[in-house]
């Protein structure tokens, strides 16, 4: 096993000699830690917070998002997107209640988040006191770490570990819960105080020679290997070692929905994703190979499906810098903890290509062509799959990011948007929170101002955070929202017409008399859906337009790419279209559907 160890970062910062507050602290330990954006919502227990973050003006932009939850997915975004910290802030209670699911997220896609809440006066913790809730009790289980302050003393260690441990191993969210009358207090900080972390332990580096030694001898023996490239990869800063890999054994790569982006997607030895709604040429491979190298993946059930049948040939060899996710959902032959960056270079030094692939090569490209990613060309109207892809051949060859709500159309994107660099698709993808792509846009559209920045949305997700439209125009953050319009719920609609009969369970999101009311003179516009996100957008200062057929979606486009300022272009699509392919929940490749 790897020499598990706590290093202690030099901060080398000079003492301070006169009393600061416990605010004014916080604030100095953002800016110690290289903290230049917070998004910030305030409120009666924050206050401190705030004030002392008005002085640092010039250093901290603090941005105000319109809902505790966007300020949360946008220090997402901006950690996502750079691989930094995120950091967002609200008050106690009902604020600190709205970052709940920001956490939650960041901490099933290991993403290195600090959430800071105010909380009520220590003397009246407990007693129900207004606008009180015991954030770090709600939040314990879906935190990678998690403080609530009761000295003010205590306050540099407590931020300069809250940093540490968001950010290196497996990286995640720590919240610190700081009471209002702790940011009041008076302090002579201690910024290099020594960390206190007995329980918590990083691999330094991690994997052995030997481990990497046996490593290259299965890669030379096999005749069917696969690589199942994970968020991990990303996480590591590892993709060019990926990329060495794959160039000097010819391995194919699979990726999951995190992972897209670690290998470049239009590769010839790209298989794309895996998983429930992947290609069926990756879900083919990994039944068939008789090699799995997992690279900084965790098995998830929209993966695997049933477990027993996925890679059910293969020796799987699982790296991740997380000793909890090897053996957890699959048994591995070999398994290695360590940082995905070292190991790679490791194992680039020495490894030697299988002795013949062209035989696994020739049965792969078999697969492609039978089955491969496709759509009705036919189509006379917009399909979504269309849509994606036009936006790529139109902002393949400039720097782009593209975020995604949850759905369909965020399956469809994974599917028919091409990506090539690592951090160019930003998703909710464990926790799955609809809502998500815009305020995600606004972190990474202010983390990287020279690239274009796109929301592929949905109807239903764009809806759960709409009010950060009001945040781009009044912050000046120029995002484009690309919205698969179909008025409904698409994947739960999908889901109700391949195990419900169709039978339609409150999924549909127009007016409810709007199907038989078109054509009968009552006022409504059969070429406006409704709710009119158009007029919407307009309201919040946005440039918009909607489109309706092929040509007015390629004009669409380029007037969005073209636009200085915030754009929604609202794309119809029809409800009734699938992603597919698609493997039912708990199911194998045996059962994929097709059509």
């Amino acid at each position: 096993m790897p020499r598990m160890v706590v290093s202690q970062p030099s901060l080398d910062l000079p003492r301070p000699t006169e009393p600061i507050s416990g605010a004014e602290v916080v604030v100095q330990s953002l800016l110690h830690h290289g903290v230049t954006t917070i998004f910030a919502y305030p409120g009666g227990a924050s206050m401190p917070l705030h004030q002392a973050l008005t002085r640092y003006r010039d250093k901290i932009r603090v941005v105000l998002p319109r809902h505790e939850q966007g300020g949360g997915f946008a220090a997402q975004g901006y950690a996502r997107s750079t691989g930094r910290i995120g950091v967002c802030m609200s008050t106690s209670g009902p604020g600190a209640t709205n970052l709940v699911t920001p956490i939650a997220d960041a901490k099933l896609d290991s993403v290195p988040l600090l959430a800071l809440t105010g909380q009520v006066s220590t003397p009246v913790i407990g007693t129900d006191a207004f606008q009180e809730t015991p954030i770090v009790e709600v939040c314990r289980s879906v935190t990678k770490h998690h403080y609530l302050v009761t000295n003010v003393h205590d306050l540099p260690r407590i931020m300069r570990e809250a940093f540490y441990v968001a950010t290196t191993g497996r990286p995640g969210p720590v919240l610190v819960d700081l009471p209002k009358n702790i940011q009041q207090a008076q302090t002579i900080p201690d910024y290099n105080v020594p960390m206190d972390l007995p329980g918590y332990q990083v691999p330094e580096q991690g994997a052995q020679p030997e481990q990497i030694e046996q490593l290259a001898r299965l890669i030379r023996a096999s005749k069917r290997p696969l690589i199942l490239a994970g968020g991990g990869i990303i996480s590591a800063e590892a993709s060019e070692e990926l990329r060495l890999l794959v160039e000097k054994t010819g391995i194919p790569v699979a990726m999951t929905l995190r992972g897209l982006g670690c290998f470049p997607g239009d590769h010839p030895l790209s298989l794309d994703m895996i998983g429930m709604h992947g290609s069926v040429y990756a879900n083919y491979a990994a039944y068939e190979c008789d090699l799995l190298l997992a690279l900084g993946v965790r098995f998830d059930d929209r993966v695997t499906g049933k477990v027993s049948e996925f890679a059910k040939h293969a020796k799987i060899v699982h790296i991740d810098i997380d000793p909890s996710e090897i053996n957890k959902v699959k048994q591995a032959y070999l398994g290695i903890v360590s940082d995905l960056k070292y190991a790679l270079q490791m194992l680039n030094e020495i490894v030697q290509p299988p002795e013949d692939l062209s035989e696994w090569h020739r049965k792969i490209d078999a697969w492609k062509k039978a089955d491969p990613l496709t759509y009705d060309h036919s189509f006379p109207g917009i399909l979504p799959q269309r849509a994606i892809h036009e936006l790529w051949k139109l902002t393949k060859d400039r720097p782009t990011i593209i975020t995604t709500g949850v759905g369909q159309h965020q399956m469809w994107t994974a599917q028919f948007y091409k990506f090539s660099r690592p951090r160019s698709f930003l998703s909710s993808g464990g926790l799955g929170t609809m809502g998500f792509g815009l305020p995600a846009a606004i972190g990474a559209k202010i983390a990287h101002p020279d690239m274009l920045v796109i929301d592929i949305d949905g109807d239903g997700s764009l809806l759960m955070n709409i009010q950060e439209m009001a945040t781009c125009y009044c912050e000046e953050v120029p995002v484009k929202v690309m919205l698969m319009n179909n008025m409904h719920l698409g994947m739960v609609v999908q889901w109700e017409d391949r195990f419900h009969q169709g039978n339609r369970a409150h999924t549909y999101l127009g007016p409810i008399h709007h199907p038989e009311a078109i054509g009968r003179g009552d006022g409504i516009n059969p070429k406006v859906r409704y709710p009119d996100f158009v007029a919407v957008a307009r309201s919040f200062g946005w440039e918009a337009r909607a489109a309706r057929d092929p040509k007015e979606l390629i004009e669409g486009i380029r007037v969005m790419i073209q636009s200085d300022g915030p754009f929604l272009l609202d794309v119809h699509i029809p409800y009734q279209e699938h992603v597919l392919p698609m493997i039912p929940a708990g199911m194998s490749v045996h059962e994929l559907i097709r059509k």
